[in-house]
């Protein structure tokens, strides 16, 4: 989305069924050559820690408003619609988000 590439941190895996909520916290975007990025960010640098690549696909955007972004998934694990909803939960409320698969 607009040459970067949008991230979330979603600490229980992204839901596959309707009507599952899971927490989402947004990171700092990255730049689209992140996108192949596997590997062990070391201790001591932003990030720190394991970097997998859970999925890969294209995206639809549906909508994008300040507290809600929905869009169409096309991945090889997430197929459909998802939903991220802007809320105040958690330790970094000014960044936690709730994911939701809509359709």
């Amino acid at each position: 989305m607009n040459r970067v590439l949008k991230s979330w941190a979603v600490p229980k895996e992204p839901p596959t069924t309707k009507k599952v909520k899971r927490l989402a916290i947004q990171v700092e975007d990255h730049p689209l050559s992140y996108a192949k990025f596997e590997g062990e960010i070391l201790e001591g640098n932003y990030g720190a820690g394991k970097v997998e690549i859970w999925d890969s696909g294209t995206y639809e955007l549906i909508k994008k408003e300040p507290k809600e972004i929905e869009v169409k998934l096309n991945g090889k694990k997430m197929k459909g619609t998802y939903v991220l909803i802007k809320t105040h939960y958690g330790s970094k409320p000014e960044k936690s988000w709730l994911l939701m698969r809509v359709g």
